[in-house]
């Protein structure tokens, strides 16, 4: 008697790291090298008068990909503004996101090196940052109250899409949208990445 195997419908069991911090960074470090165009997407309710974004060119570059399983650096460029570059770094199974503000000496800003991180491996798509302690604290010594309950995300579809967010539960909602379809010429370097390289190797 001979017996037919019978297919499992049942999906392939995924760690965490499969569907989480490790996946969503790999998706993105598909993208190394590469700069794309952006848009607001959202914008509720209406940021500063005037809005620095509001005109300018937008453009991401996937950039800092030295140890891509492990961090990642992009630049996000406004117009003729370089001041800010997003760090993405592995903790475990999650993910750290910081901003890193530079003036054009390569000088750090006074607010820098905010962001928080995730609490749970979220996934390969999406990942939520609320703020961290260190932030808070930052927020509040600089007289940004609004931003002490900031919630960053991001999610990418590689080829398709790339969302930055910041969201309050004031309903404060600022999304920026990259067209991962179509890379645009890389931008020059971001202000202070000499001095970025150097802190990180010291």
């Amino acid at each position: 008697m001979f017996f037919v195997p019978v297919a499992s419908s049942a999906a392939p069991v995924r760690s965490a790291a499969d569907t989480g911090a490790a996946a969503f960074l790999a998706a993105l470090a598909q993208h190394c090298g590469q700069a794309f165009a952006g848009r607001v997407v959202t914008n509720q309710p209406a940021g500063a008068t005037p809005d620095p974004f509001e005109g300018k060119a937008l453009v991401m570059h996937v950039r800092g990909c030295d140890a891509p399983d492990q961090e990642l650096r992009v630049p996000f460029h406004v117009g003729q503004d370089r001041s800010r570059t997003w760090v993405l770094t592995r903790i475990g199974e999650h993910l750290r996101l910081k901003h890193d503000h530079r003036h054009a000496d390569g000088s750090p800003d006074q607010v820098t090196l905010y962001g928080g991180d995730t609490q749970d491996a979220g996934t390969a798509l999406r990942q939520q940052f609320p703020v961290d302690a260190a932030s808070v604290a930052m927020f509040e010594r600089e007289g940004m109250a609004g931003s002490v309950r900031n919630t960053w995300a991001m999610e990418v579809e590689p080829g398709r899409r790339f969302l930055y967010e910041l969201s309050r539960p004031d309903g404060r909602l600022f999304q920026v949208e990259f067209d991962l379809a179509h890379p645009v010429p890389a931008p020059p370097a971001p202000w202070g990445a000499d001095a970025a390289a150097t802190e990180k190797g010291a």
